[in-house]
């Protein structure tokens, strides 16, 4: 059984991030899981386990991205971009530090993979209007792409993952706000110094502030551009009162996605089918398929065994442990990606024998390792494999080795710098 859990594993991994023939993720998770029946290294009972564990977080995941979608279409996103490149002002190191901002927002508000499949192309068309050559539009693509993820901490619906582990962990939007948005805060300026110390030479410190055209051009509906303000702070506050009527996050999500779908289609900006078809509900197929193919690895004792290793860190005391559980959780998504990870290591540390405060203080380690650590390599996030595919479609090739020499270089001191800011805010709101 254990030869088999762990070659299901690998075998599905390797689908999953290869996509032969343009294989969707869904139906490479969904054969692993298929298979991990037929083989017996888990039951009916534990895909039912799973589907309770992770179907509150795929669907509020496809509601957020349906939702951003809309907002791309109507324009919300080209005139924050537009508008940040006025205020910058002709100052090519402001626009630089505006997009960032602008990630940061964008990956928060819309998970890490909205921020990579819509952000991507409209910060490309930017800096191709302001005139940026090949050389000069490099600092602006990569950090697009690396802020997508280091940022996207701050709450429930900001990825995936941290839906997954806020499921699994009970954890409310409210209390989860409160103990990421410092450490986020942590991530978005050592996100901005290692970028700026890194490509501040490719930076251009000028530009001409009449390439930029008016941000209002690109609005599509006044209406619904107005509307919009209201509905995303409607959306907040849903997702506030989650907690506080406990109720799943996404029924809130997929109210507004609904609500925005039906103003969409009465202001003819969108053709509601055609969104809700081109929604990832692959993610849906792949978030079940592969975590009962993880669900097989706890069954064949690796969890544990990972658990012991989280039990020996914490020895050294809740602070080598924050840290040991953020390298762990990062070392192993930049191998693995972060999606089978964040499960895997929230059922190791379920196993072990660490009070329930430290094992809370290790989800939210872990979360920080599943969205930062990704970075290291290409395959670490679907986000990143996202942004790859955009970049591709746009004639631009990044190679994995260019990325894996620039990303451990940016990751490894923001992830040090975000745990050690976890660690204080933790210590200091307790």
């Amino acid at each position: 059984m254990v030869f088999a859990a762990a070659a299901l594993f690998i075998v599905t991994l390797v689908f999953v991030i290869w996509q032969p023939r343009g294989l969707s993720i869904g139906w490479s998770a969904l054969g692993g899981a298929v298979l991990a029946l037929l083989f017996h290294v888990v039951s009916f009972q534990d895909v039912l386990s799973v589907t309770k564990i992770v179907w509150d977080a795929t669907l509020a995941f496809v509601g957020i991205i349906i939702t951003s979608t809309i907002l791309d279409k109507v324009g919300f996103f080209e005139w924050a971009a537009l508008k940040m490149a006025r205020a910058a002002n002709g100052d090519g190191r402001k626009v630089f530090l505006y997009v960032i901002f602008l990630g940061a927002v964008v990956s928060a508000l819309f998970a890490n993979d909205g921020a990579a499949l819509i952000l991507t192309p409209i910060v490309l068309e930017k800096v191709k209007l302001l005139k940026f050559d090949v050389k000069k539009m490099i600092p602006f693509i990569m950090a697009s792409g690396f802020i997508a993820d280091t940022t996207s901490l701050p709450l429930v619906v900001s990825n995936l993952v941290n839906i997954v582990s806020a499921d699994y962990f009970h954890i409310g939007f409210l209390t989860y706000l409160a103990h990421m948005i410092v450490p986020d805060l942590c991530s978005l300026g050592a996100s901005i110094l290692v970028l700026y110390l890194f490509f501040r030479k490719d930076i251009p410190e000028r530009y001409h502030p009449s390439d930029v055209p008016d941000p209002s051009s690109v609005i599509v509906h006044r209406g619904m551009f107005q509307a919009s303000w209201v509905i995303l702070a409607i959306l907040l506050m849903g997702c506030i009162l989650t907690e506080l009527l406990h109720i799943p996050v996404s029924s809130v999500t997929g109210v507004i996605a609904v609500v925005f779908l039906a103003a969409g289609s009465r202001t003819r900006v969108i053709q509601p089918w055609k969104v809700v078809k081109e929604a990832p509900w692959a993610i849906v197929v792949f978030s079940i398929g592969m975590y009962v193919v993880v669900y097989g690895l706890q069954n064949a004792g690796f969890t544990t065994l990972l658990g012991n290793v989280i039990e020996g860190a914490a020895q050294g005391g809740l602070f080598a442990g924050t840290l040991a559980m953020g390298f762990i959780a990062a070392v192993l998504s930049s191998i693995m990606n972060n999606m089978p990870t964040v499960m895997i290591d929230a059922l190791a540390i379920h196993a072990t024998h660490a009070p329930s405060g430290m094992q809370q203080m290790f989800a939210y380690a872990n979360v920080i390792g599943c969205d930062l650590g990704p970075k290291i390599t290409p395959i670490g996030s679907l986000a990143t494999l996202l942004w790859l595919h955009v970049l591709g479609k746009k004639g631009i090739s990044i190679s994995w080795g260019r990325y894996f020499r620039t990303g451990i270089v940016l990751t490894l001191p923001t992830l040090f710098v975000t745990l050690c800011g976890l660690y204080v805010w933790s210590a200091f709101i307790r």
